[in-house]
């Protein structure tokens, strides 16, 4: 059982985890009342506010400041979206945070609107504060579906006259600093092929049995990074994973499928190059072309890359890295295998790291919850953050 708190050590973000958790921001929906809290809140504290939206109007990143805009300054970083709850056995209302032992549960505890609610209670004290450099508050749309709203985000960070110095994204790591973590490409690859009786299948080009076969060499390529690398014993696994995750193809048995369609993921370390493995795939299909041609000229294997995210590399030296450890009180670093929008960040010549409270192992789950200390963890590394950049 978790350890209580007493009124004197409890953390002071608990009411502003259960009102941000009670903003139904699954990733379908909008985000805009969530967005429309935290930008009043940062508005009536002095704040330079800028959103940016997608083009349904329906959704926005909100992108604050406080303290000095002529200097480079530190970025706390996170999404407002969540996973879906539907099919899940909860055993309370998931939008509505339930305290047992020790422990907040409701959907977006861990991942991760606890450590945007730490941020917006404690932003009053960075705002009261005569600051060295700025502290930016930036709270995206659909990291969950891609890391989609962050990249418009970061776009806008172009137009300004002094971009920030660095990066501290809140996703779930226990509070360790996290300084790698791996890249992920989406894929679907949709093959054409022609139907037919399945009694006659010489004169048709069966979709399911090509997408096999790809899907095999998939499998393969797996099989051989797994037992030869490149490896990083930093991660959990060391090397590359290649995984399908939907298949769909057929009408009936007796019928030689048509369409046919899957969907599979590169998760890369980030020295490894995904580019090189998509090219090897993309090969092997073309290889198989000529033989569905010969049947039909309309056949064809078509791929849609989804979503590309880069990986995160940070040095241990570099001096988020630095910041985030005196910040945390750990000297040690990690890598974790899950993507975050820190390597869109670090892409961007913005220096990242992860840093978050909660355990990942938690999020997306049933019942999700963040244990109350590290909740406390959490308020104590951002009010040792205003200490640091305080005047």
């Amino acid at each position: 059982m978790a350890a209580a708190h007493s009124p004197a050590d409890r953390p002071v973000s608990v009411a502003m985890i259960e009102r941000l958790v009670g903003f139904d921001t699954v990733s379908a929906r909008s985000n805009l009342e969530l967005i429309d809290f935290a930008a009043g809140l940062l508005d009536r504290l002095g704040a330079d506010i800028r959103l940016t939206r997608d083009d349904s109007g329906r959704k926005a990143n909100l992108f604050a400041t406080v303290g000095p805009a002529d200097v480079p300054g530190v970025v706390l970083s996170g999404h407002t979206d969540v996973v879906p709850v539907e099919g899940q056995d909860w055993s309370s209302d998931p939008f509505r945070v339930v305290e047992r032992d020790g422990r907040l549960f409701g959907r977006g505890t861990a991942d991760m609107k606890s450590f945007l609610a730490a941020c917006l209670t404690l932003a009053p004290e960075f705002a009261a504060r005569r600051l060295r450099m700025p502290v930016h508050f930036a709270f995206s749309y659909d990291e969950e579906v891609g890391c989609i709203g962050v990249r418009r985000l970061i776009q806008d960070l172009s137009a300004l006259p002094v971009r920030p110095r660095l990066c501290i994204v809140g996703e779930p790591t226990g509070m360790r600093v996290i300084i790698g973590h791996k890249g992920k490409k989406s894929v679907r690859c949709a093959v054409h092929g022609k139907e037919c009786h399945s009694a006659l299948n010489h004169r048709g080009v069966n979709a399911v049995e090509i997408a096999a076969d790809i899907v095999a060499r998939v499998r393969a390529i797996q099989r051989r990074i797994r037992d030869q690398g490149p490896f990083d014993f930093g991660y959990d696994p060391p090397y590359t994973t290649l995984h399908t995750g939907l298949f769909h193809g057929g009408t009936a048995l007796n019928i030689v499928p048509r369409e046919c369609s899957f969907e599979f993921e590169i998760r890369n370390l980030p020295d490894h190059d995904p580019e090189a493995l998509m090219a090897e795939i993309r090969s092997h299909a073309l290889s198989l072309v000529p033989d569905m041609l010969a049947v039909d000229p309309a056949a064809g294997i078509f791929f849609d890359e989804t979503n590309t995210t880069a990986g995160l590399n940070t040095r241990p030296d570099d001096e988020a890295a630095l910041l985030a450890c005196r910040l945390s009180g750990q000297g040690d670093t990690a890598k974790v295998a899950f993507t975050t929008e820190a390597g869109l960040f670090h892409d961007a010549g913005i220096a990242a790291v992860v840093c978050g409270p909660g355990d990942i192992r938690n999020a997306h789950q049933p019942d999700e919850y963040i244990a109350l200390d590290q909740v406390a963890r959490c308020e104590t590394f951002l009010r040792r953050l205003l200490a640091e950049i305080a005047a």
